[in-house]
């Protein structure tokens, strides 16, 4: 993994220093090493920041085709790559390195923009062809490695974090209809808190000539119609095929020149993947584990039991609410965007202990819940929208333990309170994913705090009309069963926009460390989008299919637990604590007073009335409160204009 900066004038020429200004900011995603390209008229030039993990001698970029008129910069792997190596010697090419990355040259000059079919892994690329005078960029089909754009004085800027655009001269401004919607509803596919800073959604490239820019889609989940007819088969044979897939997947992200660990929670995501990595690491693989102080949040004894099972050695990374606090403002500036928990913060933390421990690579279980319907929302849209054969009485009870079970996903994961209106995605959809309400009632408290104009600016729209907009409704959700199309939006949103980011590159590389996500391998996701829903929710039992595929090598105890997402503990359960009052001292003082879009009176009205709140409702207004915080943080760190 690595940073990549790059720059394409219309006009004035590029200059080196600009490119290493860049190139510098991002040196925490690649220390060791930065190397800079400038084309000989000063039009094109590209910055890379290594980190050193295949080809450790011979890998460093940008990496040059055979006669110099291909040039690429990338960040990310891509699994198989030998045998494609062998396929491109075959064919004549000349390799210059035994890096993975230069794989992805090659195959451009063969097939240009298709080259992409032939890549598998998680990466963000940007190439200058000479020959077509274009810049090529493109991003893995997840979003899993980020890759941000902004045109600026006739420039188009490419930068793997946001803070190399503005380094390189890119306005540091808020987009104001961003800030509402991200407040509100979340985030969407393109754009981002920044004007004029855009996102490469994933599953999609760009092309840039001197005249001409398009972004095109090249991958999509392409669920089944379920009205398509579907093979009746067994539960058996289904594990079977998963399980096969998962354990490849898991396998080839094992391959590397450095020492690769595990981050293990008590779920069974990164159990199950501790059980098959251990399976094919020729050595007792270490387990990296966060643990906290209330019980509540501290998977710590069942990841210490998985450990045991998988022969791992086991290193739990105690968290406090002191460690939150101090770190929160590194964390927030790392990730560039607002959380809801203070969980990224633990993430930045484990990584750092992580890197401090010797090691670069960690396989993690992000991604299983995106594609098996993993959290307690998708369990509510089962019981609500696929009621054939089902009591009406027993979906109520259902409904209720949902709810009663999952205290700690209150306003988070689940509805708490009133929602806005929906009738526009009812209209459209036919339904209310579950999530959307929960994002829903989420702007409903948000509003109450909102300046008086910015409110009246935003206020009456129906924000989740955004989220639809940048999807292919029509070709992508109509005839799907409702789970998948639930699915398909909160990978399209949630997941790359804030998952794969606050709890994953983004913490992970500010402190130098690959994290790789085997359940988002395409080939494993073509597989499980092509199985029954019933393969992903049984009853109130999410992602049936991955127990039962991995039954053999995870302990009893997570086999039976049911979904628990990793939070920290919310800052307002603990009033005393340092957390709490780095929030509360931050959310009265002069930095949120700055910001325009916030009525500080409401907020402190908030505040004044936590301790008068149940356990549930202070749950609930904690993401509020962190929104709030983590942009305060960023109008501190990047200086940004109205």
């Amino acid at each position: 993994m690595c940073g990549i900066v790059a720059l394409y004038s219309r006009r004035d020429p590029v200059t080196a220093a600009t490119l290493e200004r860049a190139t510098h900011s991002l040196y925490h995603r690649g220390p060791d090493g930065q190397r800079h390209w400038v084309s000989a008229d000063r039009r094109v030039g590209l910055g890379h920041a290594r980190l050193s993990i295949i080809d450790l001698s011979t890998g460093d970029q940008p990496i040059a085709s055979e006669d110099e008129r291909t040039r690429i910069i990338v960040n990310g792997e891509f699994y198989g790559y030998e045998a494609t190596q062998r396929e491109l010697e075959a064919r004549g090419h000349r390799l210059r390195t035994r890096s993975d990355s230069e794989i992805a040259l090659h195959l451009y000059e063969d097939f240009g923009t298709q080259c992409l079919q032939h890549l598998r892994g998680e990466f963000a690329l940007v190439l200058w062809d000479e020959t077509r005078r274009r810049i090529f960029a493109a991003r893995d089909r997840f979003g899993i490695k980020p890759l941000f754009y902004a045109w600026h004085r006739d420039t188009l800027y490419f930068a793997s974090e946001v803070k190399a655009l503005f380094a390189a001269g890119v306005p540091a401004r808020w987009d104001e209809e961003s800030v509402y919607h991200a407040v509100s509803f979340g985030g969407l596919q393109m754009r981002t808190l920044y004007d004029g800073v855009f996102q490469v959604p994933p599953g999609h490239f760009l092309l840039a000539t001197e005249k001409h820019v398009q972004v095109n889609q090249y991958w999509d989940f392409d669920y089944p119609k379920a009205a398509d007819a579907v093979p009746k088969r067994s539960d058996a044979d289904y594990a079977a095929e998963f399980r096969h897939e998962l354990e490849e997947s898991v396998r080839i992200r094992l391959r590397a020149d450095v020492p690769v660990g595990v981050y293990l929670s008590g779920g069974l995501d990164s159990c199950s993947v501790l059980g098959l990595a251990a399976k094919h690491h020729p050595e007792p693989i270490r387990a990296f584990t966060l643990t906290f102080e209330q019980a509540a949040y501290d998977e710590g004894p069942i990841a210490k039991e998985m450990a045991a099972k998988a022969g791992a050695e086991f290193n739990p990374i105690p968290i406090c609410q002191q460690n939150l606090a101090e770190n929160f403002a590194d964390a927030i500036a790392q990730a560039e965007t607002l959380c809801v928990n203070a969980h990224g913060v633990a993430k930045y933390l484990l990584s750092r202990a992580v890197r401090d421990a010797g090691y670069k690579v960690v396989i993690t279980g992000e991604g299983s819940d995106e594609i098996l319907g993993g959290y307690p929302h998708f369990r509510r849209d089962m019981l609500l929208y696929n009621r054939e054969g089902q009591d009406p009485q027993a979906i109520q009870e259902l409904l209720a333990w949902l709810d009663e079970h999952n205290s700690v996903s209150r306003g988070l994961l689940l509805p708490d309170g009133d929602t806005g209106p929906l009738d526009g995605v009812r209209r459209i959809l036919g339904y209310v994913p579950s999530w959307i309400e929960t994002f829903s009632s989420r702007a409903v408290k948000m509003r109450a705090l909102l300046g008086g104009d910015f409110s009246e600016k935003y206020g009456p729209s129906e924000g989740m009309y955004g989220i639809l907009d940048e999807v292919d409704v029509r070709g992508q959700l109509f005839g799907r069963d409702p789970l998948h199309q639930s699915l398909y939006l909160w990978s399209k949103t949630v997941m790359a926009g804030y998952i794969l980011t606050m709890l994953g590159d983004r913490m992970e590389m500010a402190h130098s460390i690959e994290g790789r996500v085997p359940f988002l391998d395409h080939k494993l996701v073509e597989l499980i989008r092509s199985q029954p829903v019933n393969q992903k929710i049984r009853g109130m039992t999410e992602k049936y299919v991955l127990r039962e595929a991995v039954k053999d090598v995870i302990t009893h105890s997570v086999y039976t637990r049911q979904k628990h997402p990793f939070l920290s503990p919310p800052a307002t359960l603990n009033p005393d604590e340092t957390f709490s009052i780095y929030v509360q001292d931050t959310l009265r003082g002069p930095i949120l007073k700055s910001l325009p879009f916030f009525d500080q009176k409401q907020v402190v009205k908030l505040l004044d009335s936590l301790p008068a709140m149940d356990e549930g409702a202070r749950t609930a207004n904690d993401q509020v409160l962190m929104l709030l915080v983590s942009m305060c943080v960023l109008q501190q760190r990047f200086g940004l204009s109205n």
